[in-house]
C-alpha cells in the first residue's frame, strides 16, 4: 500500500530499546498494602504484577538505560543523535527538562532535547512531532523515549488507581532518509493527534508548581475513562486507516497503549483487529503511561513476534483528554 503522502524526507525506525526497574510489586503485595486482592485486579484491568523503581532511580536514569539499549539494537552512537524528545508525565525536575539530562548522561553536547507531556498518548506525540522535525530538515537522527516513576505520584491508600500504575522506560531510534518513502519500504506512513481538555476531571494530578506548589496524586474517575476511551481510540485509528488505506486485516501488529485489557480487547474487537495480532504486555507491565507502548514494542520485536517489513499500528488515550495513533512498517 502507498503512503498517505510523498516528501522530499522521510522517518525510518532504526532500533528499539526498553528499561524496567528490578522491583516486582504482585498483586498479592497489593493486597497487604490496600483491600484488594489477585483476583479482583486481574478481573478488572488484566493486570498481576508490576515494576516499581528504586528511590534513588529517577526518571532520566530509566530513560538513559532505555536509550542505551534502543542505540545498541539500532547499531548507531550516541553521538550520532542529534534530538531527544521524550515523553513523561514525572520529570525529575519542574525544569530542566528530564530530557536535557539524558542528553548529558549520553554524553551529547550538540543538537536539542526537550520534554512532551501528554501522559499515557506522550510517546506517540513524541512520534509525531520527531517525524515532523525528521522531515522538516531540523535534526538528522533522533531518540523518542517514554519514561515513567508514576509510582512518585500514586497514592497508595487508594485501590482504585495504585493498582494500575507502574514505573518504566522503552525508547525508539529514528533517522531521516532523503527521498519520499517506497510503498513497502521502512517508515512513519501516517499520525493522528486529539486532545479535549473538557475532561480533564476524568484523570489528572491534583497537583502543580502553579496550583498548590505540590508534586500531587493522581486521581482518577474509572467508569468515566473506560466510557471515553474505545471511541477516542477508534477514531484516531480510522483517522490513520483512511489516511493510508489499510485496515484491521492489513496490519501485522496493534501495539496500544496497555491501560488496561479490558480496553485494549474492546478497541481491537471494535476496529475488527484479530486478537493474535495485539500485543499485550499489560499483565506484567501495569500501566506505565508514556513508557507503556515503547515497552511493549521493544518486548515483541526482542522475542521476534515483530520483524522487518511488518505494518505496526501505534495507539494511547491519556488524561487531559489527549489520544493518538501512529501506523509505522518496521
Amino acid at each position: 500500500m502507498t503512503p498517505a503522502a510523498s516528501t522530499t524526507r522521510h522517518t525510518r525506525l532504526l532500533g528499539v530499546g526498553s528499561y524496567l526497574p528490578e522491583k516486582i510489586l504482585t498483586n498479592d503485595d497489593l493486597a497487604k498494602m490496600v483491600d484488594t486482592s489477585d483476583e479482583w485486579i486481574v478481573q478488572r484491568t488484566g493486570i498481576k504484577s508490576r515494576r516499581i523503581a528504586d528511590p534513588d532511580q529517577r526518571t532520566s536514569d530509566l530513560a538513559f538505560e532505555a536509550a542505551k539499549a534502543a542505540l545498541a539494537n539500532a547499531g548507531v552512537d550516541a553521538e550520532s543523535i542529534d534530538l531527544i524528545v521524550l515523553a513523561t508525565a514525572t520529570p525529575d525536575y519542574t525544569f530542566p527538562a528530564t530530557a536535557t539530562q539524558v542528553q548529558q548522561k549520553l554524553g551529547i553536547r550538540h543538537g536539542y532535547a526537550f520534554d512532551l507531556q501528554a501522559v499515557c498518548s506522550g510517546f506517540v506525540y513524541a512520534i509525531a512531532n520527531a517525524d515532523s522535525q525528521l522531515k522538516a530538515g531540523l535534526a538528522k537522527r533522533a531518540l523518542v523515549i517514554g519514561a515513567e516513576t508514576f509510582s512518585r505520584i500514586i497514592d497508595w491508600e487508594d485501590r482504585t488507581t495504585c493498582v494500575l500504575f507502574a514505573d518504566g522506560a522503552g525508547a525508539v531510534v529514528l533517522d531521516a532518509v532523503d527521498g519520499p518513502m517506497s510503498s513497502d519500504g521502512p517508515g512513519i506512513i501516517a499520525s493522528s493527534l486529539r486532545s479535549d481538555g473538557n475532561h480533564r476531571e476524568k484523570l489528572y494530578v491534583d497537583g502543580g508548581p502553579s496550583t498548590n506548589q505540590m508534586a500531587g496524586h493522581l486521581r482518577m474517575q474509572g467508569k468515566e475513562v473506560f466510557k471515553h476511551a474505545v471511541g477516542m481510540i477508534t477514531d484516531v485509528i480510522v483517522d490513520v486507516f483512511e489516511q493510508t488505506g489499510f485496515d484491521g486485516d492489513s496490519i501485522d501488529w496493534f501495539v496500544p497503549h496497555q491501560a488496561n485489557k479490558r480496553i485494549i480487547d474492546a478497541s481491537a474487537n471494535k476496529l475488527k483487529i484479530d486478537p493474535a495480532k495485539v500485543v499485550t504486555t499489560v499483565d506484567h507491565h501495569g500501566n506505565t503511561s508514556a513508557a507503556s507502548i515503547p515497552l511493549a514494542l521493544s518486548e515483541a520485536v526482542d522475542d521476534g513476534r515483530i520483524k522487518t517489513g511488518d505494518v505496526v499500528l501505534l495507539e494511547a488515550m491519556g488524561g487531559g483528554f489527549t489520544w493518538g495513533a501512529c501506523l509505522l512498517r518496521m
